[in-house]
């Protein structure tokens, strides 16, 4: 993490640059240029498509062999770094050459609080990388709790998620927070109260039907948010 910045902010692009390389530069650079660390796509396969219908129009806005080199080279260009979810292990082979860190999605982070073992996060962990993992309820208990190469963020995974189904009180158990609300006042809070990492999801326009678009904060309230965490940090030194 950059030592300038105690807060390590990650923009979620996700699915929400719908395919578009122009688009998807646009947001990687309104990312960098509002203070962003960093930025994040997501990884599908097609039985993952497959077993969930509602994610077929997905397919186009995932990262795969053909198109990361292409990735790769925009993220470059805006001088930003991205890294990506993968939701299938295999998707570890063709990311790692070229991210730092991974993140693994609530549901995943929900089947390794439940079986206390996981074969994506084993093998994102056997490349000796940074992994963040969403869990709604504290991880403390895990036999991975203590990882060093482990960043446990509190997410609450409904889309959207109200403030009152947020619960800081235990937010020292995690080193950070993915937001799921569609007001920056949850990010902001978790950021004031601690929390190391902050990701939120992004989008260029309200107005479409980006699949996220519900959680996400279009360029005005990023700007807003990022300035809001940085004057934050002020009061931390």
């Amino acid at each position: 993490m950059k030592k300038e910045s105690m807060v390590f902010v990650i923009a979620e692009i996700g699915v929400n640059w719908n395919g578009d390389y122009i688009l998807l530069k646009q947001m990687m650079t309104y990312a960098k240029n509002s203070g962003c660390n960093a930025v994040k796509l997501q990884a599908y396969n097609k039985e993952i498509i497959k077993n969930h219908p509602e994610f077929s129009r997905l397919i186009k806005c995932t990262v795969t062999p053909s198109n990361i080199n292409k990735i790769d080279q925009l993220a470059k260009s805006v001088d930003i770094e991205w890294f990506c979810t993968p939701m299938f292990p295999e998707a570890v082979d063709f990311l790692d050459p070229f991210v730092n860190r991974y993140k693994v999605r609530q549901y995943d982070g929900k089947l390794l609080l439940e079986n206390n073992t996981s074969s994506l996060v084993e093998k994102i962990l056997n490349t000796g990388k940074e992994v963040m993992i969403s869990c709604e309820h504290s991880p403390k208990d895990l036999d991975l709790y203590d990882h060093p190469n482990i960043k446990w963020l509190y997410c609450v995974s409904k889309y959207p998620c109200s403030l009152e189904e947020l619960d800081f009180t235990y937010l020292d158990d995690f080193d950070g927070f993915s937001n799921h609300h569609p007001h920056f006042i949850a990010p902001l809070s978790a950021s004031i109260l601690g929390a190391e990492i902050i990701e939120i999801h992004i989008t260029s326009d309200k107005s479409k039907s980006f699949f996220d678009n519900n959680v996400s904060f279009d360029y005005s309230e990023l700007l807003q948010l990022v300035d809001l965490i940085r004057r934050s940090e002020k009061l931390k030194k």
